[in-house]
């Protein structure tokens, strides 16, 4: 073989192999061309992901309770306060935000009867403890709602007794089903004496004995919402 026609074979093979390659990285930039416009389309899509909606559901006070419990030395007292108003505030299935008013006038005592019942609201009502002829409500607001768990969740809010108010947090139940909500707290604990309750508080008054009332008391919240 001539090396003209050597040099010939060369040149052709040489054609080949650059014409496989060249195709070859072709076809590896429009892999990652058609790669990096579907990252791209994903990005947008989701840039332009259309929020959703905050919705409004209204509590229902005649369903929704408000317990609460009273501890001192030498027994408890429980009972229950009515609600006025309230809303929570929906983002899908999540809570974002919400208040109440409750209505410190419906007060009463339900583990005890008659004259007793009366004198013990009478002196819940009375400047020793609420004094609900100047603080006729107190109320409660969210501020910040944290998932913990299925249905879980921790909330923070300012709540507000006899014109003070101080931030309470506590684990709630919360369930949303279209278009009706029940949240439910147990054992919320609040310091009376952080909103000027002090009466027979050991506290305050260390050498009251066995008169004293302890601190904290404890409030159950059950409440329905709809829209």
């Amino acid at each position: 073989m001539s090396s003209l026609s050597f040099s010939k074979e060369i040149d052709v093979t040489t054609s080949i192999f650059n014409k496989d390659v060249y195709f070859c990285i072709i076809k590896n930039m429009k892999m990652k061309l058609t790669s990096v416009l579907a990252i791209a389309a994903i990005g947008l899509f989701s840039a332009f992901k259309p929020a959703l909606k905050t919705e409004t559901f209204t509590v229902d006070t005649k369903n929704s309770s408000i317990k609460w419990l009273g501890e001192k030395v030498t027994g408890q007292h429980s009972g229950t306060i009515n609600l006025s108003s309230g809303s929570l505030s929906f983002n899908g299935n999540n809570l974002t935000g919400g208040s109440f008013v409750a209505d410190m006038n419906s007060l009463v005592a339900t583990d005890v009867q008659g004259e007793t019942a009366q004198k013990l609201e009478g002196h819940l009502k009375a400047d020793d403890f609420f004094g609900t002829a100047k603080y006729p409500t107190s109320t409660f607001k969210v501020t910040k709602v944290t998932p913990a768990g299925a249905s879980q969740v921790n909330i923070t809010g300012d709540l507000t007794i006899k014109g003070i108010t101080n931030a309470l947090t506590f684990p709630a139940t919360v369930k949303r089903q279209n278009n009706a909500v029940v949240a439910v707290a147990k054992g919320v604990k609040v310091d009376r004496t952080k909103y000027d309750i002090r009466y027979n508080s050991k506290s305050f008054f260390e050498s009251i004995g066995d008169k004293a009332i302890y601190d904290d008391f404890v409030l159950d919240f059950n409440l329905v919402a709809k829209k």
